[in-house]
């Protein structure tokens, strides 16, 4: 007799994964609940009908034998799949988790480079809760939200997905807002900047890390266990396929890779000419559009080796290499990288020169208050020292910056 391997889920939910041609899926829920995720199911094993060999090929039709093979091979590669997404995804039982006063941030698992995340999306969102020195809790289960969105945060128990409506919740609740600075003209730029750098470039830089840099990015993916290495190619492979697609979709992925290179050239030029010698995008003070334009160019500064952006972004628009080292050393104290004393230029660095320190992995992070002598409250944040002062103020500015644009 054959068997068929499938995972078992909670709620009446059974992956057959053994199947040759499709996985099928099914389970018993109501009409506006999400199909349940596979953590915390089982692997089971069920008869197949028709048992033998010869029921089997009989099953797979008039097809030749070697595809009938292929077919065969592919429902055993699927059955270890199962095997290793249940040893290394969902042997736990998922956590109930208190958001009561808490900001929970769901977001992916961190990178082996020492990148808090390969996620622009998902490092837009951290180092936005930082700069509003927001306290939070980091849950790197890589569940997504109900509508299907990474990152999202649970807050109160309540989930809000989409990183623009999680910054309209956290105002809207919290009271911050880090564009009160701005007037209605600087919003009205911030918004369209936004727009341009999530809706545009976001694309031309997925394409780069997923497509055509996806040897690079398979190094970086962050999974352990047996066959980590079979599971990483998986999935990295997948999510590939998924980017050309959802790239086709939108529209920018029906050119040429030369004429994508070309968009991604205009926009990361377009952010340079914007930020000019400022400090941050719209001026001396940072803003919310600043969390959305670096966590898009970190990913060039430092996912994508050898690569045209990286290229461009250390080389001829200095000042945004500036601008993301400047975030950087100013939010993410933790995050040590081995070239900080860089100067950047366009000549390529050996790649068996470069070390990464890893990311501390904390699950919870808060700006904190310290006293000083006289007992009066100093806000002690990561870019201040014990006594108040800045740290990082006059780190990277654009003194170098002028003298690199007079050379030229």
């Amino acid at each position: 007799m054959l068997w068929g391997v499938g995972l078992a889920a909670p709620r009446s939910c059974v992956a057959d994964l053994s199947r040759n041609r499709s996985l099928s899926l099914g389970w018993c829920a109501g009409p506006e609940e999400p199909p349940p995720a596979l953590y915390g199911g089982e692997i089971v094993a069920f008869p197949l009908a028709g048992g033998g060999a010869g029921g089997t090929m009989a099953a797979l039709g008039s097809d030749s034998w070697w595809k009938k093979t292929l077919y065969l091979t592919g429902g055993a590669l699927l059955a270890a799949a199962a095997y290793l997404l249940h040893e290394l995804l969902a042997i736990r039982k998922e956590q109930e988790l208190d958001s009561k006063d808490a900001i929970i941030l769901h977001q992916f698992s961190r990178p082996k480079n020492g990148v808090p995340s390969l996620s622009p999306f998902c490092l837009k969102m951290e180092t936005y809760l930082r700069m509003a020195d927001l306290p939070y809790q980091n849950y790197f289960d890589g569940k997504l939200s109900p509508q299907g969105k990474m990152p999202w945060i649970e807050y109160n128990h309540k989930k809000v997905s989409g990183t623009e409506f999680i910054i309209d919740f956290l105002e809207e609740k919290l009271g911050v807002n880090l564009n009160k600075h701005l007037g209605p003209h600087e919003r009205a730029v911030s918004r369209a900047v936004t727009k341009m750098v999530e809706e545009h470039f976001y694309w031309t830089l997925a394409y780069c890390q997923w497509v055509e840099n996806l040897h690079e990015t398979q190094k970086m993916v962050s999974l352990f266990g047996p066959f980590s290495d079979v599971l990483k190619w998986i999935l990295c492979h997948l999510t590939k396929g998924i980017v050309k697609r959802e790239m086709y979709g939108h529209g920018i992925g029906r050119f040429s890779e030369e004429e994508m290179y070309t968009l991604m050239e205009k926009d990361m030029r377009t952010l340079a000419g914007l930020l000019g010698d400022k400090k941050y995008i719209m001026g001396p003070n940072v803003s919310t559009v600043d969390a959305t334009v670096f966590g898009h160019l970190a990913q060039a500064m430092w996912t994508l080796p050898g690569t045209r952006p990286e290229r461009l972004i250390k080389g001829e628009l200095i000042n945004l290499a500036m601008y993301c080292e400047r975030i950087r050393r100013k939010f993410w104290p933790e995050w040590h990288h081995d070239d900080d004393n860089t100067l950047y230029e366009s000549e390529e660095s050996s790649e068996a020169s470069k070390t990464y320190s890893p990311l501390q992995d904390f699950s919870f992070y808060s700006r904190t208050e310290t006293f000083d002598e006289e007992g009066n409250s100093i806000s002690q944040t990561p870019d201040t020292d014990y006594t108040g002062h800045s740290l990082f103020d006059s780190d990277v500015d654009m003194d170098d910056y002028r003298d690199h644009e007079q050379c030229k």
